[in-house]
């Protein structure tokens, strides 16, 4: 499987929790990552300034009919491979380097990569800033599903995953940019239910509110974190819907706002 923006503070949870699972993943990230492996994650918060990041890794086992890994969940569970996403062919060598181990087609797709920035009134905010935004959440998500569909299809089916954010639904000022691409996400997640549907593939969405992690913490720090979503809550809803469990869903946009 493919995991995008699988090492921030939201992916490395959703990462771990598919290695744990048996799954191979593959985590795409960008060729100036730090020294430590970290990398550009989703920041998939209603506001928040952002979110941890991080990630390396490697594996493989025997799998099942889900792509999901056998007992054998060695240190290449993890496959780390350096790829810019809002490029088409940084997108196409991500997906390339999750179809490489023929034991483990590829059968679910996650799209956790993104950023956040908060700015002036519509008017206010120049055409790059707003930009930014669309190419930051919505190019690397078209382009590493549109690469990863013929796949998917040629495999009988599989699951794509998008993260949009309940901002999306409920806009607040100051963030035009933002809550526009996380929208756009929403109804490009519904086009691929509605299109692939026949050929097998389901696309559901997952809208986080503010997501409980060590950055939005010291970027809010009078706000009320007991009320946050953590990253170890969101994980398993991610997993469901890219799993074989949730296979009569497809088209969904399911909330996990925590307590918020």
């Amino acid at each position: 499987m493919l995991v995008t923006g699988g090492s921030g503070g939201l992916g490395r949870a959703v990462t771990v929790g598919f290695v744990e699972a048996g799954w191979r993943v593959v985590v795409p990230e960008r060729a100036d990552s730090t020294a430590d492996g970290r990398t550009g994650a989703h920041r998939g918060t209603d506001g928040a300034a952002g979110a941890d990041r991080g990630a390396d890794g490697a594996a493989e086992g025997d799998r099942g009919a889900d792509g999901s890994a056998g007992a054998d969940r060695g240190s290449r569970a993890w496959v780390r491979v350096t790829a810019d996403l809002t490029d088409p062919a940084g997108a196409a060598r991500a997906v390339e380097a999750a179809v490489a181990d023929p034991a483990a087609p590829l059968r679910a797709v996650v799209n956790l990569v993104g950023g956040y920035a908060s700015g002036g009134l519509v008017h206010e905010t120049p055409i790059e800033d707003f930009d930014r935004m669309l190419t930051l959440n919505l190019r690397p998500t078209y382009l590493v599903t549109r690469a990863a569909l013929p796949h998917l299809v040629a495999a009988g089916g599989g699951s794509v995953v998008c993260v949009s954010a309940r901002a999306a639904l409920a806009p607040f000022p100051g963030v035009a940019g933002y809550v526009t691409a996380k929208a756009a996400v929403l109804a490009f997640a519904a086009a691929v239910a509605v299109e692939y549907r026949s050929s097998g593939v389901r696309c559901n969405t997952v809208l986080p509110s503010v997501i409980d992690t060590p950055t939005n913490r010291a970027a809010m720090p009078g706000a009320d974190h007991s009320r946050w979503v953590s990253p170890a809550e969101i994980a398993p809803v991610i997993r469901f819907l890219a799993g074989a469990e949730s296979a009569p869903t497809s088209g969904a946009s399911v909330p996990v706002y925590g307590r918020a």
